[in-house]
């Protein structure tokens, strides 16, 4: 694939910079780090993302999360590799990154029970990252961003 054009982020510094600055305030709460990966990798196959999906599970991989863990964000529901608490995050991710596919896009249940797992600063984190990596994405495919080739040891350099 050939970019349409190059990351709009990098032609408007200004919206890197902003974007760079909302990832910095979400990690700040002290949302952990693999519940925000997995957030990102989780919404960005939702959106076709090839991009974010090769780098998000580059990213767990050199995290330390397992291959079976990575391979199997897209089926967590059926697979015993998450937490309750990623699986919270996980299905908040869903329905926040779907949002426009339901009348009630964020039920009750699943808000419930991301609450349950987080608070107020965590989830406000969640919420932030989930609405960052979804613009992220929009971003990427819309002018086809093409996934880098690098090894994963590249990506922990």
């Amino acid at each position: 694939m050939q970019a349409r054009m190059k990351q709009p982020a990098l032609v408007v510094p200004e919206a890197m910079q902003a974007l760079i600055a909302l990832g910095q305030a979400a990690r700040k709460t002290g949302l952990a780090q693999q519940t925000a990966t997995l957030v990102h990798l989780r919404a960005s196959q939702i959106n076709g993302c090839s991009f974010c999906v090769d780098m998000h599970a580059r990213e767990l991989k050199v995290a330390g999360m397992t291959d079976e863990g990575i391979f199997a964000v897209a089926a967590w529901r059926e697979t015993p590799y998450f937490s309750e608490a990623e699986r919270a995050a996980l299905a908040l991710t869903e329905a926040v990154t779907r949002i426009a596919d339901r009348p009630d896009p964020v039920s009750d249940a699943v808000w419930n029970e991301a609450a349950k797992h987080f608070g107020e600063a965590h989830l406000a984190a969640l919420l932030i990252e989930i609405g960052a990596i979804n613009l992220w994405n929009r971003l990427n495919v819309a002018t086809h961003q093409p996934v880098q080739k690098r090894s994963v040891k590249a990506a922990a350099a």
